[in-house]
């Protein structure tokens, strides 16, 4: 029970937070306020570019007319066709962060990677803000396949994808669809539309998934009346006497002195300058109300089937509370997706952990398989 109320199944207390302010339609231009007087390090960035890496900001459109933001990374002594990847995640991170981290290692080891952040977040365009779309987020996935797959220096047939948390499903959805992508791997993954459809581990019952409809349903009438997007928990939360109570933050703006373990290390990413940065959602706010009204009505990875005989890799750490994702989904395609179990580590050390993640492992099954 403690564990769902970390994640925001269950509130606190039974009182509905207080809804930020937010644009009236069609006024929503900006991004995510940050915390003031806390600077994102490194020019931004939550990681050390490498000295043998070069690293471009870039600008390609998706399928829907969306202007998607990335980062190129590119080797310094690259020479001939290489192998790429895209990449993104976590759900609410942006570019700069953990898809960065990953993005910028890859490079060191001679791929072209590029780095992005999903539409509406970050830098990407679209409006309302903070708005998440399965469909929308899984074609970011092929739009950034298109743009590598145009770079003269980039080998189309060893284009592959890499994605963390809440981004993997939308890049393993996007790879059984479209096999220009020749392998998957995803860390610490999550299937946002189980997780908004039917809470951790499965917990809502029948009552509540109708709840929670219901909750949605009146939100669209509220904005529609306030013409505003509120901003409320996407992971929506019961109180003790059952009832929904949504906050107005992903993360609490300070760590409670009796936070739970998972709740502390979210807070230890995105809320210090290990992770911080100005435009990621978990770091300063929540995503529009609404969102989770899509992942009800769009599953990932109900077409995993068709990734053979492409393959993926799965990496959880065993400490993970998000660890039974990745276990159903290589259940569920047995010879096509693996999953490989890091000891001692929990679901946000694989966000940047260097020393947790199995970037060799990683290495190898990506070599092997743009064989």
């Amino acid at each position: 029970m403690e564990r769902r109320k970390a994640l925001g199944l269950i509130a606190a207390t039974g009182a509905a937070a207080t809804l930020p302010a937010v644009p009236a339609f069609g006024a929503d231009k900006g991004h995510s306020a940050g915390i003031t007087g806390r600077a994102p390090a490194r020019g931004g960035y939550t990681f050390a570019l490498d000295g043998n890496v070069k690293r471009t900001s870039v600008r390609f459109k998706n399928r829907y007319g969306l202007t998607v933001a990335g980062d190129l990374y590119v080797p310094k002594n690259a020479r001939g066709k290489l192998p790429a990847l895209v990449l993104s995640g976590p759900f609410g991170a942006v570019k700069e962060q953990s898809s960065g981290l990953y993005a910028n290692e890859f490079a060191r080891r001679g791929y072209v990677t590029l780095a992005f952040d999903p539409s509406f977040t970050g830098e990407s365009g679209g409006t309302p803000r903070d708005v998440a779309s399965p469909d929308i987020y899984t074609e970011d996935f092929s739009a950034a396949v298109d743009f590598l797959g145009l770079q003269k220096i980039v080998d189309r047939e060893r284009i592959g994808a890499q994605a963390v948390c809440g981004l993997s499903g939308m890049a393993l959805t996007a790879a059984a669809v479209d096999n220009r992508i020749k392998a998957v791997a995803a860390t610490s993954m999550y299937d946002m539309s189980r997780s908004m459809s039917r809470g951790h581990q499965d917990f809502y019952t029948r009552e509540q998934r109708q709840k929670v409809v219901d909750h949605l349903s009146r939100q669209r009438w509220i904005d529609a009346e306030n013409g505003t997007y509120a901003r409320l928990s996407h992971e929506v939360p019961f109180d003790d006497n059952g009832d929904i109570a949504p906050t107005d933050r992903v993360l609490p703006a300070t760590l409670p002195a009796d936070a739970d373990p998972v709740t502390a290390a979210f807070f230890d990413y995105y809320r210090t300058e290990r992770g911080y940065h100005p435009r990621s959602i978990n770091s300063n706010t929540a995503w529009t109300a609404t969102t989770p009204m899509s992942f009800f009505g769009f599953p990932l990875m109900a077409g995993i089937d068709l990734l053979a005989p492409r393959r993926a890799l799965l990496v959880a750490g065993a400490d993970a509370h998000s660890l039974y994702y990745s276990e159903d989904v290589a259940a569920q395609a047995p010879g096509t997706v693996d999953l490989l179990i890091v000891p001692g580590a929990d679901h946000v050390d694989l966000y940047d952990r260097k020393n947790l993640i199995p970037f060799d492992k990683l290495d190898e099954f990506f070599t092997k398989n743009f064989a």
